[in-house]
C-alpha cells in the first residue's frame, strides 16, 4: 500500500496489528541499498510474526514502488567520491537523515508511537539516524550488516567494489539478472552459500518489480555524504544490537565492531560464514540473536525513557 511520508509517497507492507484488542510490538525493517522490502526474506519475516511482533517494512525513497526523485538527475558519483577523498564533504541531492525521516514518517501514517527499528546494510545507517533523531520512539535498535561510516576503517575487497560500482550491459530483465547475481556472489555468505536458481528467482522479483538505478545512485551519494554520523553514535540511547558477518567482503567486520563500540552499551554478535546477503543458515543466526534482544528490550522499556538529541540530524 502507498502511504504519504515526509511529503512524499511510500510503499509499504504491514502484517497487521493482530486481533481486536491485541497490540503487538511493532518492529521496522529497513533495507539497504537498492534494495527493495521484497528482499527481506520471508522466513525472516514470518518469525517475527510468529513472535508476536507487527512488521512494516518499506521501500526506501528512490527505490521500488517509492517515490523516485527524478528531478535530481544522475548524480556525479566520481566528483563527489574525489570531494570525499580529499576532506570535504560531498553533495548529495538528499541525506541518510531524510530517509530516517520518511521511516519515521511511515510509522506516523500508521499510528504508531514506538517500535524496534532493525536495518541492514544503508538501513543499518538510516536505523541508527532514527535512534538518534527519535530516541523516545526507538524501543531496541538492530544494526545488521552496516557500518558507522567512520574513515579509516577497513575497505570492500577491489574485485567486489568493481562488481558494485559496475553497470549492467543493458536494461532486458535478463541482462539486469546476469548483473545481480555476479554481484551477489561476490557479497554472498561462504558459509551459507544460496543456490544459484533460488538466487535468481529472488533477484528477479525485484527486477521485475521496480528496477531504478539511478535511484541507487542516489542513495549510495547520500551515504557518502553522512560524515558527522561517526561522533553522533555515542549519543544512542536505546538498546542495541549489532550483528555482522565474519566473512563480510563488503564491509569488513571491523565495521560491525566500531559500530559497537561507538554505541554504548551495544552487543556485538559475529556470525562466522556470514558475508553481506540473508541466506536461510543466516537468518536462523540473526534470529538466535535477535528474538532475546527484542524480548529484553520491551521488557526495559517501561523503566526508560529516552532523551532526545539535540542535533539529531546534523
Amino acid at each position: 500500500m502507498k502511504i504519504t511520508s515526509n511529503s512524499i509517497d511510500i510503499e509499504v507492507e504491514d502484517s497487521g496489528p493482530g486481533a481486536v484488542g491485541e497490540e503487538r510490538p511493532v518492529v521496522l525493517l529497513i533495507m539497504g541499498l537498492g534494495m527493495q522490502l521484497v528482499a527481506w526474506p520471508a522466513a525472516f519475516v514470518q518469525a517475527l510474526i510468529d513472535a508476536g511482533y507487527r512488521v512494516i517494512r518499506h521501500d526506501n525513497r528512490d527505490v521500488g514502488l517509492s517515490h523516485r526523485f527524478e528531478a535530481l538527475g544522475k548524480p556525479r558519483l566520481l566528483l563527489q567520491g574525489l570531494r570525499y577523498k580529499l576532506g570535504l564533504k560531498p553533495q548529495a541531492p538528499y541525506s541518510v537523515a531524510d530517509m530516517a525521516a520518511d521511516s519515521l514518517g511511515v510509522l506516523d501514517a500508521l499510528g504508531i508511537e514506538k517500535a524496534h527499528v532493525l536495518g541492514v546494510s544503508m538501513g543499518g545507517m538510516i536505523a541508527q539516524r532514527i535512534a538518534l533523531a527519535a530516541p523516545e520512539r526507538v524501543l531496541s535498535l538492530s544494526s545488521v550488516m552496516s557500518t558507522s561510516g567512520a574513515k579509516g576503517l577497513a575497505q570492500a575487497h577491489p574485485k567486489v567494489m568493481r562488481v558494485l560500482l559496475s553497470r549492467p550491459k543493458g536494461r532486458d530483465p535478463q541482462t539486469v539478472l546476469k548483473h545481480y547475481v555476479r554481484l551477489f556472489k561476490a557479497i554472498g555468505s561462504p558459509g551459507f552459500p544460496t543456490p544459484e536458481h533460488e538466487m535468481r528467482e529472488r533477484i528477479l522479483l525485484g527486477v521485475e518489480r521496480g528496477y531504478y538505478p539511478v535511484g541507487t545512485l542516489r542513495q549510495m551519494l547520500a551515504i557518502m555524504a553522512d560524515i558527522t554520523r561517526p561522533a553522533q553514535l555515542r549519543r544512542i540511547t536505546a538498546p542495541t544490537l549489532v550483528l555482522h558477518g565474519k566473512a563480510d567482503p563488503l564491509l569488513p567486520f571491523v565495521h560491525g565492531e566500531d559500530t559497537a563500540k561507538r554505541v554504548q552499551g551495544a552487543r556485538l554478535v559475529g556470525i562466522e560464514g556470514m558475508g553481506h546477503d540473508l541466506p536461510p543458515g543466516v537468518v536462523t543466526h540473526l534470529l538466535a540473536a535477535l528474538l532475546p534482544h527484542l524480548k529484553a528490550a520491551q521488557a526495559q522499556a517501561q523503566f526508560s525513557t529516552p532523551v532526545s538529541d539535540q542535533n539529531p540530524l546534523s
